[in-house]
């Protein structure tokens, strides 16, 4: 089942929107996580800058051949060998990770999709206890240059309200201007 289509831009036009590094770190993503799961890895944008940082593997995960592609190639241009891509349909067949096995789940503008808290409730069972997701969406402000139509947008408080119901604490919520917010979370 695909996430709700919000209509994905152009590589140039997704990445001139994000500080990656940045975002990663405000979000709790540093040197000290040893595995990462990045749910809806997209073009890669934030799965080979967390490559980088931690200490073990990305799983890049995503339903689209193409994104896939794109992340593995990156991945290989950057001499990375901690990332592994896994073609998969996450919101319905699990991530296909073992409970318990990550420290950090990327959860960055995908809770728009018809059940938000079944990718919340998967990121809960693999992060290990103490272990973090981070959640970043769309403002639900209409003067934002792209983004899911207004009405898929689920607002900071929606978030939280499904993290709390999927067993998570809330660590933090951030302003991340220009167009997005959010929300860091974790495994008690």
């Amino acid at each position: 089942m695909r996430i709700r289509e919000s209509g994905m831009p152009d590589e140039i036009a997704w990445d001139s929107f994000f500080e990656p590094c940045k975002l990663l770190e405000t979000l709790g993503l540093d040197n000290t996580v040893i595995n990462v799961a990045d749910f809806g890895c997209g073009y890669g944008t934030f799965a080979i800058p967390a490559a980088k940082t931690i200490k073990g593997k990305v799983y890049a995960i995503d339903i689209n051949p193409e994104m896939i592609k794109i992340t593995s190639q990156k991945a290989k241009s950057c001499a990375l060998d901690n990332v592994e891509t896994m073609l998969r349909d996450f919101t319905l067949e699990g991530s296909g990770l073992a409970d318990e096995s990550v420290d950090y789940v990327i959860l960055f503008n995908i809770l728009h999709g018809e059940e938000p808290e079944k990718i919340l409730q998967e990121a809960y069972r693999i992060l290990k206890p103490g272990g973090k997701a981070g959640i970043i969406h769309w403002n639900h402000d209409s003067a934002t240059p792209r983004g899911p139509p207004m009405e898929m947008r689920p607002r900071p408080e929606q978030c939280i309200k499904w993290a709390i119901s999927s067993g998570f604490e809330i660590c933090g919520i951030h302003d991340l201007k220009p167009y997005h917010y959010g929300v860091t979370i974790h495994k008690k």
